[in-house]
This record gives structure tokens, sequence and C-alpha cells, in this order.
């Protein structure tokens, strides 16, 4: 456990910041989802939608450090080959 009145502080930023990062991990990882249920259910509209929806949560998530922009890219990438081999 912490001793000094500093480790305490950081010890409860530190608790502060993974719990958000934790929610928001959560919540790329079902923007994605909703996209790839999408397009597995063949609905080429909604899939659309919900990635128009996940491409902002994904930048966003490497804007606050939560993911690498390469993985980022390559997520992004991956949803896109799936919504354009469906037409």
């Amino acid at each position: 456990m912490a001793n000094s009145v500093s480790a305490r502080k950081r010890a409860r930023q530190a608790e502060r910041h993974r719990q958000r990062n934790a929610s928001q991990r959560s919540y790329v990882r079902t923007q994605i989802k909703r996209v790839l249920r999408a397009i597995e259910a063949g609905d080429k509209a909604a899939a659309e939608e919900a990635y128009k929806a996940a491409v902002p949560a994904i930048d966003g998530s490497v804007s606050k450090g939560i993911m690498h922009a390469n993985k980022a890219a390559r997520h992004k990438s991956r949803l896109n080959q799936h919504l354009r081999a469906m037409s």
C-alpha cells in the first residue's frame, strides 16, 4: 500500500484513470461488434450506419491513448473490407 501522501494520491488517480479507460475500451469494442453483427445479418444499410458511428469512437480512443494508432487503422480497414465485400 502507498505510504506517502503523493503516492496515495497517485493510487487514487490511477484507479480513476483505469476505470475511465476500461469504460472507453468497452464502448469501442461494442461499436465494432455492432458493425460486425450488421454485416453478419447481411444488412448493408445498418452496417454502414454502425461503421460511421464506430470510426469516431475508434479515433477518439487513439487520441486518448487507449488504443495504438496502427491497431485503430487495422480495425477500420478490416471493417471497411467487410463492408465493401457485401456489395
